[in-house]
Formats: C-alpha cells, sequence, structure tokens
C-alpha cells in the first residue's frame, strides 16, 4: 500500500459519508455517520424537540407550532449535508406522520427541501428497530421493545431474522393521558394493548429495550446501583430489578430524576410514564430479562440496507480494526501475535478468541502512545468507548488484557465487579503474553517467525531458531517469568 493511497484511505474513513433523519413523534433528528458500514461511527448528532405527535390523542393532528419547529430544523439540516457534501441520506418518518390527518401535507413540505421522505408503516417501523438490535447484538434472540414519542414497537428476533412486528398506541407523549385514569385503569388498558402481541409471552429470550427514554430507565438503574460503566448499550437487569426500579420512578418527580447522570430534562418528563407501563409490560410479556440497545431505528436503516456478506461482519472487530488501523495496529499484525500467543493463553472458548484478537488490536495501539498514557487508556478504550457486540463482562476482560499488556496484575474493583476472577485472569494472562511479544524483538514479524511460545504441561517453553539467541534480554527472561508466573508454569527458554 502506497502512503498516497494509505493516506487517501485513513480520509475517507473519517469524513461523513451517509446519514439518517429520523422524524420522530418527539424528536427531530439528523444523524451522520463516518468509519466503517458495519460499525459505523457518529459523525455528528443533532436533534429538535418538535413533539409533533403531542396531541395525536386529543385532535389527531401535528400542531402547526410544532410543525413550525420541526421544519425549522429540518431545513438546517438539508442545508449541513448539502454543505458537507453526503448525498447518501435517508428521511424516515415514524409514527406521527404516519397517524396525524395532516401527515401528507407535512411530508410535501418536508420534500420540498430536497429530502425525499419514507413513512413507515407500524410493521416496518418495528421490523427496522430490530434490524438495529441484530446488528449490535448479533445471534440475539428475544424480543425488541422499542419506545417512541407516538408508539411502541415489539418484534421478535431469532436468526438474525425479524417476525411478528407490531405497533401499539402505547408512546411516551401518548401515556399521560391513558395514566389519568388511574392505576388500574392504566395497567387495563395497557393489557389490552399488549394482547395485540400475545406471540411474546412465548417468545425465548430477554427484551431488548431501544429508545431514549429505557436508556434513561438505565442510567438510573445504573446510578442507583453505583455501577462502574456509564454507557448503557448490553447493561442488563433482570426482570425482578427491571420493576423494582420501574415501581420507583413511576412514583418519581420528573425534576428529580433529571439529576441523575444520563437523564436529559425532555427524557425525564416522560420516563415515570413509560415505569409505569413497564410493569404491565414485564407481566404480560414474561421476558427472561432486560437487555438495553443503544441501537436501534436509524442504525436499523444503516444495517438492512448492508449486502448479507457486510451484515455477517463481526462488528466488533470491524470497530476495534477501524479505531486501532489508525493508531498503528493491523489486524493481519494482530492475528499473528494471537497465532503466536495462542499456546500460552489457552482461551476457554465461547467467543474470547475474538475477544483477544480485539485486545491484541487495541494493545497494539496503545503501544504507540506516550509510556505514561497507557495504563489511563487501558480502561477509557476498554469500559467509556461504546463497542457493539460486546458485553459488559468483555468489557472488564478488554481493560484486564490491556493493563496487563503494561504489566499491572493488581485487580481493580470496577473489573471485579462486572467479570468473574477467572474471566479476569485469563485476560490478564492475554496482557502478559503480548508484552513477551512485544519484548522480543520488538514485536517483529521476522522474530515472531523465528520463534515459538509453547506450553506442555507445567512449563511454558521460549523457542528461537539457531543463531537467534541474541534475542533473549533480561528484559525477555523478566517477561517470561512472569508469565509463566501467572499461569502457574515454570519459563524455560530454548535458544
Amino acid at each position: 500500500m502506497t502512503a498516497t493511497f494509505a493516506s487517501q484511505r485513513a480520509k475517507n474513513a473519517i469524513r461523513p459519508q451517509r446519514a439518517v433523519i429520523d422524524i420522530g413523534s418527539n424528536t427531530v433528528r439528523l444523524v451522520v455517520y463516518s468509519g466503517p458500514q458495519r460499525a459505523p461511527d457518529v459523525w455528528l448528532n443533532e436533534k429538535v424537540t418538535a413533539r409533533l405527535g403531542r396531541d395525536l390523542a386529543s385532535s389527531g393532528k401535528m400542531p402547526e407550532e410544532a410543525i413550525a419547529l420541526a421544519m425549522r430544523g429540518l431545513a438546517r439540516f438539508a442545508t449541513i449535508l448539502k454543505d458537507i457534501e453526503v448525498t447518501d441520506v435517508r428521511t424516515v418518518a415514524t409514527a406521527a406522520v404516519r397517524d396525524a390527518k395532516n401527515g401528507p401535507q407535512f411530508v410535501q413540505i418536508v420534500e420540498a427541501l430536497g429530502l425525499k421522505v419514507e413513512v413507515l408503516s407500524g410493521e416496518e417501523e418495528a421490523r427496522i428497530s430490530a434490524c438495529g438490535v441484530i446488528g449490535a447484538f448479533p445471534g440475539a434472540e428475544g424480543v425488541v421493545a422499542d419506545l417512541g414519542g407516538g408508539s411502541l414497537e415489539l418484534v421478535a428476533i431469532g436468526n438474525g431474522e425479524a417476525t411478528h412486528g407490531v405497533s401499539l398506541p402505547l408512546g411516551t407523549l401518548r401515556l399521560p393521558a391513558l395514566r389519568e385514569n388511574g392505576t388500574k385503569g392504566f395497567n387495563k388498558a395497557i393489557k389490552a394493548e399488549l394482547a395485540k402481541a400475545d406471540w411474546a409471552k412465548v417468545h425465548p429470550g430477554p427484551l431488548f429495550m431501544v429508545g431514549g427514554t429505557w436508556r434513561a430507565l438505565a442510567a438510573f438503574a445504573m446510578h442507583k446501583a453505583k455501577y462502574p460503566l456509564t454507557d448503557p448499550q448490553a447493561f442488563t437487569l433482570s426482570v425482578a430489578e427491571a420493576d423494582k426500579a420501574a415501581r420507583k420512578i413511576a412514583r418519581m418527580d420528573p425534576e428529580k430524576l433529571t439529576g441523575i447522570p444520563g437523564i436529559s430534562s425532555s427524557r425525564a418528563e416522560g420516563l415515570p410514564c413509560a415505569a409505569a407501563m413497564l410493569r404491565p409490560l414485564l407481566q404480560s410479556l414474561k421476558p427472561e430479562g432486560l437487555v438495553f440497545s443503544s441501537w436501534g431505528l436509524r442504525e436499523g436503516v444503516l444495517y438492512s440496507g448492508l449486502a448479507d456478506g457486510a451484515q455477517k461482519l463481526d462488528p466488533l472487530l470491524a470497530a476495534v480494526s477501524h479505531f486501532t488501523e489508525p493508531r498503528g495496529a493491523s489486524q493481519t499484525m494482530a492475528t499473528l501475535i494471537a497465532a503466536w500467543t495462542s499456546d500460552a493463553a489457552r482461551s476457554r472458548g465461547n467467543g474470547s478468541e475474538r475477544l483477544r484478537l480485539a485486545a491484541i488490536m487495541l494493545s497494539l495501539a496503545q503501544w504507540r502512545l506516550e509510556p505514561n498514557m497507557r495504563l489511563k487508556h487501558s480502561t477509557d478504550w476498554a469500559l467509556d468507548k461504546r463497542w457493539l457486540g460486546l458485553t459488559h463482562k468483555g468489557r472488564a476482560m478488554l481493560a484486564a488484557a490491556l493493563r496487563g499488556a503494561n504489566g499491572q496484575l493488581a485487580p481493580m474493583p470496577e473489573l471485579e465487579a462486572l467479570a468473574s476472577e477467572e474471566a479476569l485472569h485469563e485476560a490478564t494472562a492475554w496482557g502478559l503474553a503480548f508484552r513477551l511479544c512485544r519484548r522480543l524483538g520488538a514485536g517483529s514479524r521476522i522474530s515472531l517467525m523465528s520463534s515459538k511460545l509453547t506450553r506442555e504441561g507445567d512449563e511454558l517453553r521460549l523457542w528461537l531458531e539457531p543463531g537467534r539467541a541474541q534475542l533473549v534480554s533480561e528484559q525477555v527472561e523478566t517477561e517470561l517469568a512472569r508469565l509463566a508466573a501467572w499461569l502457574g508454569c515454570e519459563g524455560i527458554v530454548e535458544a
């Protein structure tokens, strides 16, 4: 690869490439994406809280002032997209535009801006939201519950497909009117609507919670539990934990909720009613638990437009590769290191090899930082950056591996709260093995091709080809001994 080509490729990877405009019942949002198609980065995220669907229950129309506010934002979005030369744009409209009597007129006004509007049916909205969850959680099985301002979409997922999609008029803007009937009346109305999704109670798996209001509920639960992470992506709650949190939130004043990190004033306003709805939702659908997803409709629009081969790519490895390549790490080199260290690592399966490969790519990138910055970024990159296709246990293991690559063996309470001692011990060994690899000939390709690291019983052997013994330094011997001790072995050099 020439320097010019590599430079152009790097520029293309970070420039804005595609965008989705989501005209929802509560907000109108523009998200511009860059980076790999399978795991795109958010380049720009702007919204206008127009509340187009606030009067649907009473008048059946979108208010004129809400339309004016939405159009002001949409005109701005159209200008921005033209200025940054993004032409791959999908504009989708959901419940408010779909259900409002003045929806067709609104679409005409928007399209005068040069934006082609797709008014999604309830079933289409459910399916596309489910595609977002499928993209973020490969192999997921369960029921997606996408809560917006105008509707609640429920759809079953499994085997990479979405089925049984249904859209219910239970959005956050419609719930207050239902709640005026008292708890019994409210629960009765919710359960009557949920009867349209009776298939969900027999579908295996958890509820995948999609939408900003559900993420606000996750923020509440994480805050109360003093959870070590702040990103709700892949955060889980048991049914009992979710019901307990919902019962408390349903009685809270929205102003008190705004003091919790991760809960904006707009989300706090609708959160008590959403929490009140969650309780009969759990009783009716009987899920195995709750999993919160940061991917939903907008990301589903992107994912559903990918070719089949692109959809099958691992989102974690795609994202980590994109993140680390400009920082001097390649997946090819990481794969070579993974093979060289595999006998010492002895991953326990269950997808840990892909996690170990991701840890090696991040370790390679980390090694290019100034030494005093590496340890800090071990936790920043693993715990705070949003990764797809990764559980919170996996995040902790990434952090342990990166700390091991820095020679840090002492446990962190934050990691111990997310993963077992056994899992963290295994991941630390990945980092120590990487550290040994780097010490041996600076981790060069030829140093790896002319040596082997093998584990036989209680012996960890470092073998080098004849004439390569000069690579064995005091530091190499120290790192071999440290890794061997961590694995309960004796380190032996064969040069």
